[in-house]
């Protein structure tokens, strides 16, 4: 039996009379990597929005560690390791790169935005922050303003900042969204990189970029499952080829 660590079950969305989300099944196995992937309007973020609890499905159910979190409060299942990255994290623009995972080293301690503490108690935080910053290649930019990181590096950072926050299962949201082919390679070995010992769910539209890394890919299409499995196994299924290039033939390579 694979160790299931997030589990959907007939997950639906519906919206006045519009299904976003149709009858969605999905295993999210224990320190894999997983994709969400598929054609605009597919129901990804969607479906990212009902697992990190920002919507409430019409039906169906969601577990996490077989515990029906269903009905949970956002902030609840971040209490319990599930981390968004790329809504939470890098926030504050005008604080070093150093004092935005120092924010997110707090947050577990509940001692969140306490920024009236003396500078010598959140400095016992800057160690790990430095871990950290070594684990996404950022340790040279520790003293940068957020604000004049390049965009690849504020990706880096928003990472780093998840990663403070001890996930036990990491959720990124088009991680390389609006990048440069050097960004785009630089975070996705990044997230090779981070996912050691992690599990990861990402929801991702470039093919050449879920290639490399992930273990197990869903392709969605209309709200529903078309396909799911291995980079091979999805990237020559008739069906996902369809859904991407409109062509039943050929290998799938690098569709956006």
């Amino acid at each position: 039996m694979a160790d299931v660590i997030l589990e959907t079950r007939h997950l639906t969305k519906e919206f006045k009379g519009f299904t976003a989300v149709n009858d969605v099944n999905l295993q999210i196995e224990r320190g894999h990597i997983h994709a969400l992937i598929g054609p605009n309007g597919a129901g990804k973020t969607t479906c990212f929005n009902l697992l990190t609890k920002f919507l409430v499905p019409t039906s169906g159910q969601i577990l996490f560690n077989g515990r029906d979190i269903t009905s949970a409060q956002p902030a609840q299942i971040a209490r319990e390791g599930i981390i968004r990255s790329f809504q939470i994290s890098a926030v504050f623009p005008h604080l070093s790169v150093l004092e935005n995972v120092r924010i997110g080293l707090q947050r577990p301690l509940g001692t969140s935005f306490h920024f009236w503490k003396s500078e010598r108690t959140l400095d016992q935080l800057n160690g790990r922050a430095m871990q950290l910053l070594a684990e996404v290649d950022l340790e040279s930019f520790a003293d940068t303003l957020t604000v004049d990181l390049p965009y690849g590096r504020k990706r880096a950072l928003e990472i780093a900042t998840t990663l403070a926050m001890e996930p036990e299962l990491m959720l990124l949201d088009e991680p390389t969204q609006g990048m440069g082919h050097e960004d785009v390679h630089r975070v996705t070995e990044l997230i090779k990189k981070v996912s050691a010992g992690r599990t990861i769910l990402m929801v991702e539209h470039n093919m050449n970029v879920v290639s490399g890394i992930c273990d197990r890919i869903s392709v969605l299409q209309r709200g529903a499952v078309l396909a799911e499995g291995t980079y091979e196994q999805v990237s020559s299924n008739p069906q996902v080829m369809e859904a991407y290039m409109g062509t039943t033939s050929g290998e799938l390579e690098g569709a956006h």
